[in-house]
């Protein structure tokens, strides 16, 4: 007998290696990748050993969640395979017909969220009943996990309370941004909230802004943080990528390779904090969001 509910986990996707790069870059520009782009995450995915390691972490997210949550989860990517067409497609061979969707991204985006619903609408073609969680960046398990890791972090600097903190998060349009979208506000939340828990003197947020991108993007960037730090006298900077909850390219490149050596030109020491990844409380913090979702819906 089927289960009341079951739970998809929807992640970004990446490529698993070399040859799959293009087609991920074009799936995930819809299909208008230029040239620059390509060559430009060419060069990052090989500074990382070439490929993304989002598969085998969401993998691990979803074994995890099943154990803690009691039912079957599932996971599709939204660019790249397994994709959530095919995911939707074997929740529904295995009998199951209510889901609960949650996107592995804590702040509502048109452009990450909205996207994810979207497929995930169109590939159960009223074949399931859906409930999707579309933020989740303010719920208590997700903060104080977050506030964890960046304790353990600041311990690995000589005076802790003197560090600032940038948390980072991925950057949207100033175009998708002016039409309303919620992103910027609940990243800055979440940010404010851990800030506040943590009694941080000095706090930014900021933004990874794609490269070789045409139109502009919200800012500020994080290496333009680092210098306005380095010049108000910081030597030590620690980086909390918020907007992510698993490694990945913009945390692997952007802040491991790129944001640090920018950070020793000017003279500072870059440190960030371990991804969530399947920690045991964002596992927790995902059961107790799935749960609570199923249950408005009648499911439990």
């Amino acid at each position: 007998m089927p289960a009341p509910f079951t739970v998809l986990l929807m992640a970004s996707g990446g490529p698993g290696g070399p040859g799959e790069i293009e087609s991920f870059l074009a799936e995930a520009r819809g299909g208008v990748a230029t040239p620059a782009e390509l060559a430009a995450l060419r060069q990052r995915y090989q500074r990382v050993g070439g490929r993304s390691p989002i598969r085998e972490i969401t993998e691990a997210q979803r074994v995890a969640l099943s154990r803690e949550v009691g039912t079957a989860v599932y996971a599709g990517m939204r660019h790249g395979r397994p994709s959530l067409a095919e995911a939707v497609d074997r929740i529904a061979a295995e009998g199951h017909r209510r889901v609960v969707g949650l996107v592995m991204a804590p702040h509502y985006s048109a452009l990450t969220v909205g996207d994810a619903e979207k497929k995930l609408i169109a590939a159960a073609q009223g074949r399931l009943e859906l409930g999707l969680v579309r933020s989740w960046g303010d719920h208590i398990g997700f903060v104080r996990a977050v506030e964890h890791h960046v304790r353990q972090a600041l311990q690995r600097f000589d005076a802790p309370r003197k560090v600032p903190v940038v948390f980072t998060g991925p950057s949207i349009p100033q175009s998708v941004a002016a039409r309303g979208d919620p992103y910027a506000e609940q990243l800055r939340d979440s940010a404010a909230a851990i800030a506040g828990r943590l009694r941080l003197t000095t706090w930014r947020v900021a933004y990874h802004v794609p490269p070789a991108v045409a139109e502009a993007w919200l800012g500020p960037d994080p290496p333009d943080v680092f210098a306005r730090l380095a010049g108000e006298g910081y030597r030590d900077v620690l980086v909390v990528p918020l907007g992510w909850v698993s490694d990945q390219l913009e945390i692997q490149y952007d802040v491991d390779v790129d944001y640090r050596d920018r950070a020793a030109a000017l003279g500072l020491r870059l440190e960030r904090t371990t991804s969530l990844n399947d920690d045991p409380d964002l596992v927790r913090c995902l059961s107790q969001l799935a749960r609570s979702e199923a249950a408005e819906r009648g499911w439990q």
